[in-house]
């Protein structure tokens, strides 16, 4: 007697939340559905980047950097960065291992990013890049909101609806954004339930409607043990 009093308290727990969370399951389905309906690599616009061969670097002294580079390696890149107050290069052979050097030089700086060099790179890297619909410049504080990276920037829009953004301080591309990357973005701030900043995973909202779908689904396994034994009744 007991239990059949828990099972029809269970069902009407389930209906009620049902009614509660009904909304939120279709949506998460949906825009689930919709983001896995293109391969990732799409969505990012992987596609569209040419394939370019690297270019390894001299092995002798390229820039006035305070070592000689070793003759039996070819290296793909080089980089400076700050680690613990020092500067530091940062060698990438070609086989992917990097090599770390201490180092401080003071070399030449390159003129700034502007439109002549944002096109080219754009028509070199990336198909469909040689006919842009437009080139703009914007400051970090102004980043449209598909790229949403607080760096100054270049956003190239072509014919086929993508953007593409080059980093305005390093020069390299920092994002491809199609058409179907702000259809994916819009449908993942529906299913995190964020469609200001589309960023926030972990929201009191979130957590409540996850949390009630969890018990609607733990209260639904339970109440497939009621059906069984019904029919073994009937």
């Amino acid at each position: 007697m007991a239990r059949q009093l828990w099972m029809a308290r269970f069902a009407r727990w389930h209906i009620w939340l049902g009614w509660l969370i009904g909304v939120p399951l279709v949506l998460w389905t949906v825009t689930g559905l919709v983001m896995v309906a293109r391969p990732i690599d799409e969505v990012r616009g992987n596609h569209l980047r040419k394939d370019v061969a690297a270019e390894p670097l001299l092995t002798s002294n390229p820039a006035p950097i305070p070592f000689q580079l070793d003759g039996s390696q070819r290296y793909s890149e080089m980089r400076a960065i700050m680690q613990n107050g020092q500067p530091v290069w940062l060698l990438t052979r070609e086989d992917g291992s990097i090599e770390r050097r201490s180092a401080a030089v003071d070399g030449p700086a390159l003129p700034p990013v502007d439109e002549a060099y944002v096109r080219a790179l754009v028509a070199a890297r990336i198909v469909g890049g040689d006919d842009p619909v437009s080139i703009r410049q914007f400051a970090a504080d102004e980043a449209p909101f598909d790229f949403r990276r607080a760096v100054p920037s270049w956003q190239v829009a072509l014919a086929d609806g993508t953007n593409v953004y080059v980093h305005a301080e390093t020069g390299e591309i920092a994002a491809v954004r199609t058409r179907f990357w702000r259809v994916f973005d819009f449908m993942w701030g529906l299913h995190i339930m964020d469609l200001q900043t589309r960023e926030d995973t972990s929201h009191p909202i979130l957590i409540l409607f996850a949390a009630l779908a969890a018990i609607g689904s733990v209260i639904g396994c339970i109440l497939l043990f009621r059906r069984r034994r019904a029919r073994k009744r009937a």
